[in-house]
């Protein structure tokens, strides 16, 4: 398998607070990683710098590097424009925009990206329809389940072809049989799209099953 990103001596601080200590962890094209860990063990610290939605502490031994990009170089315009590009975003509380439709919040990320085109639209649709939505397009947010809506922040994260998508407890508000069913898709996108997924979770069945899990204890992989 071939590499797609790699972080080495990744460490973060917030004042004194230590919350990451050189970390290092690679993803694989086409892998589903998981990252689990207690409450404060620094997952979802991870999971940002890794997405470039944080930056690590400056060190000149740190690399964070997504298909051969080390996004700790880039000015946060650049890198606002690579995450746009290369990266998909998965939230434990979906994150849509109450005043946009199911279609409008998954066109969103190729309308900042500059696409306004009917086939970025057309695209949306599909998505939808791939996810089971496609009759719910013009409903906002209030007007779906929460399953639903997660289903379209998952189409909002794939509308701009991500090689990497980041999850952040994407299930962790759902019951057990939209999780589950939320959990299939992932490796169901994952074997047509030959996306890769990090997926920080507590869900102990999608840890089983993920091709790897990494344990965070104190802002360290533990063994």
């Amino acid at each position: 398998m071939e590499q797609l990103l790699k972080a080495q001596h990744v460490s973060k601080n917030y004042g004194d607070l230590k919350v990451l200590t050189d970390v290092n962890i690679t993803l694989e094209i086409g892998e589903i990683v998981t990252i689990v860990g207690p409450s404060g063990a620094g997952k979802t610290t991870l999971l940002h710098i890794l997405g470039t939605l944080d930056r690590p502490n400056k060190n000149t031994n740190t690399i964070v590097s997504i298909e051969n990009t080390e996004t700790t170089l880039l000015t946060d315009k650049a890198l606002a424009k690579f995450r746009n590009q290369h990266m998909g975003f998965i939230f434990q509380f979906h994150e849509l925009l109450p005043e946009f439709t199911a279609l409008e919040n998954v066109c969103l990320p190729g309308w900042l990206g500059g696409d306004f085109s009917k086939e970025k639209t057309k695209k949306a649709l599909g998505l939808l329809k791939r996810l089971g939505l496609e009759k719910r397009a013009s409903h906002k947010p209030t007007n779906l389940s929460g399953g639903e809506q997660q289903r379209v922040a998952v189409a909002r994260a794939l509308i701009n072809d991500p090689k990497v998508i980041f999850a952040d407890e994407p299930t962790g508000n759902l019951d057990s049989d939209n999780a589950n069913s939320l959990h299939d898709l992932f490796f169901e996108l994952r074997d047509e799209l030959g996306c890769s997924f990090v997926i920080v979770t507590h869900n102990k069945d999608l840890a089983k099953r993920s091709d790897r899990t990494i344990s965070l204890k104190d802002g360290q992989i533990s063994t």
